[in-house]
């Protein structure tokens, strides 16, 4: 056979095998089942069937816009179950391929989808989650530190990267993303890439934050590496490694997102049930929390798709909560490359996080009037927590909405505010973090009782036992040494805020380089009998931020090193007071547990996910079991759990840039199997504008659900 008949035959082949692949695609897309309310098919491409693939149903038809995600079967097989009546655009996403061409389809449809693959390394990189591009930022050598570079004296290697995650920069926003791995023409040309993020990170009411933070902490030094790092991009560096698609549980993962609020503000966190109680407010709606940008908070009907709001009013000379002590300025130090010079933020309740009670009420961390307190919180008053530790100003108090009445109350709490949790106890206690040297509680049972917020609080600061005799005495200052005869105060600010299940006690994390988490034990008669532990960090780990506890006691925390930790304080062999009870007595307390995703080059083994909280599932109302952390991964694209000692990726691979804060369980229907069940969160970037999309998008809620195969509707 001459050479050209041998092509010509060759070609024959590779059509008849097209031909037969074809109709067996459709053989197999006549075997996916669907309801009415279903949209299933096959995806295939050049070489065969494409498991581990996304595929994307999204319509503008409904009062929101509604996106639900499924990913493929090894047969390359999809159901998208339980969808609204609308008309859909349908089309997959996958690591190693570009975006298929899109089908327009209506519920009860079988499609079939034909994948492309990737022509170039560059384009298949588009669609990798954040941290593949982040981890690509260097990361100053141990050499550099110490005084020897223009990084300031005290700054240490851990703790530029702890600036660099979750406890600076990563703690607003997502950074690896397209619209943060390059420079918007906005801004014009500049002489280095170090000019450039200067420049930037000026832009919008946030840049007096992040200016004090890369000028001010990182003493400017910063600014080099981010213009190196896009400098490098721009030039056509890829990320070091590649992700793998989806595999085992993470396959049977289903995804609804349904935007809310607008394209001007965001949304801090959500809140959808009681933690206590996944039950309450089954199918009920959303609340949002839109912290510094706005007082009308979202309200998601998720079952109507339909969105309103609610406005939290504020006393008249309540100030706006921006400028000095805030995270967000008045003005903009230079226009955003989005808005320009306008104000887009303007907050005076500032809600940051938000609880929902047994009675289905929400409860916020916000304010109703200006700082200054009332008497009875100060010295002079006769209540007994101001009797030990007066307070003299409050920046966010507690406010609470009833939906039944839509009554909202503001409440005169003399501590302030940050994030809130219920306790386990009769009284309905609503515990509070964010008030510095002391932790304060709402006694809710006895509020409902009497209508006496001046009665019904209460706050302490931390004292330790070191002189180990298992009661509260008078304490050294936290400025003074241990002194054997006397307790010890410690200031350790708590930032996330965990109540025990069971023992009454409550746990929080305290944000530092290496940071500690702390367990307050509020005896017979807070203040007077609260005595508090306070545990450390080790290496590996440091920086901790949001924690959550489980049933069994032990607290499980995002780390900036990289790691969920977790402490379990029966592990302790040291004396648990006494005067060596100071924070490094219970090292083998704690355990570290890599999250997913390439990490940065010359630190050693890690990983650059830089998790903002840490979140237990006590009730399984995800599906994977009881007492399941779940993190945020807010470089990987969604959230993260932590299953028999495997970490699965919950991730949203559209719109690109998803990051979440807070996030929620909630059981709608217990009898329902996985329909009756999910997680909900939002997506938190305090610039939503940066996410796929571009100015115009909005914040979105995200609904993850987890089927027991590929296929289930």
């Amino acid at each position: 056979m001459g050479q050209r008949s041998r092509a010509v035959g060759t070609a024959l082949f590779s059509l008849g095998v097209l031909a037969a692949f074809q109709t067996g695609a459709l053989a197999q897309a006549a075997k996916v089942a669907i309801d009415a309310d279903d949209i299933g098919g096959v995806l295939s491409g050049p070489n065969g069937p494409e498991g581990g693939v996304w595929v994307i149903a999204e319509t503008k038809d409904l009062g929101v816009r509604y996106i639900k995600i499924v990913v493929t079967d090894d047969a390359g097989r999809f159901v998208i179950p339980d969808l609204p009546k609308a008309t859909y655009n349908v089309w997959a996403r996958g690591y190693g391929l570009v975006d298929s061409a899109t089908v327009v389809a209506q519920p009860g449809k079988l499609v079939d989808l034909v994948s492309t693959p990737a022509p170039d390394a560059a384009s298949a990189a588009k669609v990798y989650p954040a941290i593949y591009w982040y981890s690509m930022l260097k990361i100053p050598p141990a050499t550099e530190f110490g005084g020897k570079s223009d990084i300031p004296d005290k700054l240490t290697q851990t703790g530029w990267l702890n600036l660099m995650k979750n406890n600076g920069c990563i703690g607003c926003h997502q950074l690896g993303q397209l619209s943060t791995r390059t420079i918007p023409e906005a801004f014009g040309k500049f002489d280095s890439g170090a000019d450039a993020w200067a420049r930037r990170t000026q832009s919008g009411q946030a840049g007096e934050s992040m200016t004090n933070l890369l000028a001010g902490e990182m003493g400017g030094a910063a600014y080099k590496y981010f213009g190196e790092w896009t400098d490098r991009i721009a030039k056509g560096e890829l990320p070091h490694s590649k992700p793998e698609r989806p595999q085992g549980v993470e396959r049977n993962i289903v995804v609804t997102l349904r935007d809310w609020m607008d394209e001007k503000h965001y949304v801090h966190d959500l809140i959808a049930s009681d933690k206590r109680n996944p039950t309450v407010n089954a199918n009920g709606p959303l609340y949002g929390s839109p912290e510094y940008s706005t007082d009308n908070i979202p309200i998601l009907d998720p079952v109507k798709n339909v969105q309103t709001s609610f406005r939290l009013t504020t006393a008249p000379d309540t100030p706006e909560a921006l400028g000095p002590g805030h995270a967000a300025a008045k003005e903009a130090l230079q226009p955003s490359a989005y808005w320009g010079d306008e104000k887009i933020w303007d907050t005076k309740a500032n809600n940051h996080n938000s609880m929902i009670d047994a009675k289905g009420r929400v409860w916020m961390a916000a304010t109703g009037g200006p700082p200054n307190n009332p008497d009875f919180c100060r010295k002079g008053s006769e209540l007994p927590s101001a009797k030990l530790f007066p307070l003299d100003k409050s920046v966010r108090r507690v406010t609470m909405l009833d939906p039944k009445t839509q009554k909202y109350t503001s409440y005169e709490t003399c501590f302030q505010t940050h994030h809130l949790q219920f306790g386990y106890e009769a009284n309905e206690t609503l515990w509070s973090s964010g008030g510095g040297p002391v932790i304060g509680w709402i006694n809710t049972k006895m509020l409902d009782e009497t209508g006496d917020i001046q009665k019904a609080q209460g706050w302490t600061t931390l004292v330790l036992d070191t002189n180990g005799n298992g009661k509260r005495d008078d304490a050294v200052e936290p400025n003074q040494p241990v002194d054997p005869t006397k307790d010890k105060r410690i200031v350790a600010p708590l930032y996330a805020v965990m109540p025990h299940p069971t023992d009454g006690s409550v746990w929080g994390t305290y944000r530092a380089n290496p940071g500690a988490v702390v367990r307050l034990a509020p005896g017979a008669n807070p203040p007077e009998t609260a005595l508090a532990e306070i545990y450390n960090v080790p290496a590996p780990g440091f920086g901790p931020r949001g924690g959550d506890i489980d049933k069994n006691g032990v607290v499980w925390v995002s780390l900036a090193s990289g790691h969920l930790g977790s402490f379990d304080r029966r592990k302790c062999t040291a004396p648990l007071n006494g005067p060596k009870a100071t924070g490094n007595h219970c090292p083998e307390g704690w355990a570290f547990y890599k999250y997913p995703g390439p990490g940065f080059e010359d630190v050693g083994d890690n990983s650059a996910e830089s998790s903002y909280y840490t979140w237990v599932d006590q009730h399984n109302t995800f599906g994977l079991g009881d007492d399941v952390p779940m993190s945020t991964g807010n470089l990987n694209d969604g959230l993260i759990a932590f299953k028999d000692g495997k970490m699965v990726v919950l991730r949203v691979p559209y719109p690109l840039g998803f990051y979440a804060k807070g996030f929620d369980g909630r059981i709608d229907d217990a009898k329902a199997g996985w329909k009756g069940r999910g997680l909900w969160t939002t997506n938190g970037d305090r610039t939503p504008w940066l996410i796929e999309g571009g100015k115009g998008t909005k914040p979105l809620t995200a609904h993850f659900q987890l089927r027991p195969d590929p296929l289930a509707h």
